[in-house]
């Protein structure tokens, strides 16, 4: 053998194991991978480092002419480890497919032929008809070498046919990883019934493994990131549901003292009546499109909301509510029933009765990072931590920020007395 053909033949294996190595590292650090398969594709290339260390052993001996007895050892040993990733390719395809393992009659086929398998190379130490080595060190094929890797043939091609019978079972993808697995070895193991390929067989063992890793791992990820989307999912449509349990339990009193208050106006100021029904009205029907609405809606609706419902309390409250708005920005895009439980919040626990009026301030602008809405209040304040429904309410807003628009909500106390809530609603929000 010629120092280039070494070159090649070491530069191949050590390729393999550099390959073996970098994917059983994957297979420990890299997330997406569940515990069964993690611990397959270690045992997978693991098997792939052995069949590699086998082939330099193997070259070792022949340079270095190592006694006949110790190359029959090497070789029998070498042909050992070729054998194992078949049986667990088979084991892998039963897994995937639910079946039971040591029920499967595919399971029981491979058993077989490994049996054969093993005897024929265990007839290699007591018969030269397989192979034998010269007295000078060299290793000849006997007349009945095809014997040796025809069961490994047989075990392929029952794997192969037992992956086309259940690819109704496997994903697209995984379907794909057990046939590139397959061939590769296949069409090398078929080229060994004629000359020595041993090395072709590792390295397309390596680069089958490989291309099947890299399919299952895609698969997993992909799945992975299907369950993350639908738990994200589930999280929005449980936060919806709070703030339509929210919208459906309207505080009783606040329906009743409106629709009372309109009764009383009716008579002593008609034009007043009409307007508060006017506002009233728009405030239901805006509650009632929010519950409708799961996407993002122009912060112009919800602002129309917003003022609605302060029109009604300043009604019902003369003199005790002053509301500012400064809002010259309203380009944007806001999850439904955002604005007006912050400011109903602001209302129901800033107001006191004994520091006067109570005054809300409701401002918007543009950001570097994309727009802002500013609910400030002037009244009493109110600790989150302290009191349960701001909490809720304003922590169901700030999860449905996050979720529907990787939005933000904070709360701080206001110099002076009182509560500012800011709400950032970043550019990569819908517009």
């Amino acid at each position: 053998m010629s120092n280039w053909n070494n070159y090649i033949l070491f530069s191949m294996i050590s390729a393999s194991l550099m390959l073996s190595m970098i994917v059983i590292w994957f297979s420990t650090v890299i997330p997406g991978m569940d515990r069964w398969n993690r611990r397959f594709f270690r045992s997978y290339f693991i098997v792939f480092i052995l069949c590699c260390l086998s082939s330099l052993t193997e070259t070792a001996i022949y340079l270095y002419h190592v006694p006949g007895i110790a190359i029959h050892i090497v070789m029998i040993a070498g042909s050992l480890i070729l054998l194992l990733p078949l049986p667990m390719l088979t084991i892998y395809l039963l897994h995937y497919c639910g079946e039971s393992i040591l029920r499967s009659k595919l399971m029981k086929a491979v058993i077989v032929l490994m049996v054969i398998y093993v005897l024929v190379l265990a007839g290699t130490l007591i018969n030269g008809g397989v192979w034998y080595v010269t007295p000078d060190w060299h290793y000849y094929r006997g007349p009945l070498y095809p014997l040796l890797p025809l069961p490994l043939i047989a075990i392929l091609i029952i794997n192969f046919t037992g992956t086309l019978r259940r690819r109704k079972l496997l994903p697209k993808k995984i379907f794909l990883s057990f046939l590139i697995a397959l061939v590769p070895v296949s069409a090398a193991m078929i080229v060994q019934l004629f000359i020595d390929a041993f090395l072709f067989i590792d390295l397309s063992y390596v680069l089958s493994g490989l291309s099947m890793y890299s399919f299952v791992l895609a698969d997993q990820i992909e799945q992975d990131l299907a369950r993350q989307r639908k738990i994200a999912s589930q999280k929005i449509k449980i936060a919806n549901q709070r703030a339509d349990i929210m919208i459906l339990q309207m505080r009783p009193h606040f329906i009743y003292n409106t629709m009372t208050s309109i009764y009383y106006l009716c008579k002593e100021d008609p034009d007043l009546a009409q307007l508060v029904t006017l506002d009233f009205s728009t405030y239901l029907r805006k509650n009632f499109t929010a519950i409708a609405s799961a996407e993002m809606i122009p912060f112009t609706s919800e602002l129309e909301h917003t003022r609605a419902y302060l029109a009604v309390e300043q009604a019902l409250y003369k003199n005790t509510l002053l509301v500012d708005y400064d809002t010259p920005h309203t380009f944007f895009r806001i999850p439904p029933l955002t604005l007006q439980p912050i400011v109903e919040n602001a209302v129901k626990h800033g107001r006191d009765p004994y520091t006067g009026p109570l005054r809300i301030s409701i401002m918007t602008k543009k950001t570097d990072s994309g727009s802002e809405i500013i609910v400030e209040d002037r009244g009493k304040g109110f600790d989150p931590a302290g009191t349960a429904e701001p909490g809720i309410a304003l922590e169901n807003i700030r999860q449905r920020l996050e979720m529907m628009c990787s939005g933000s909500l904070t709360i701080r106390p206001r110099e002076g007395g009182g509560t500012v809530v800011t709400v950032m609603i970043p550019d990569s929000a819908v517009q």
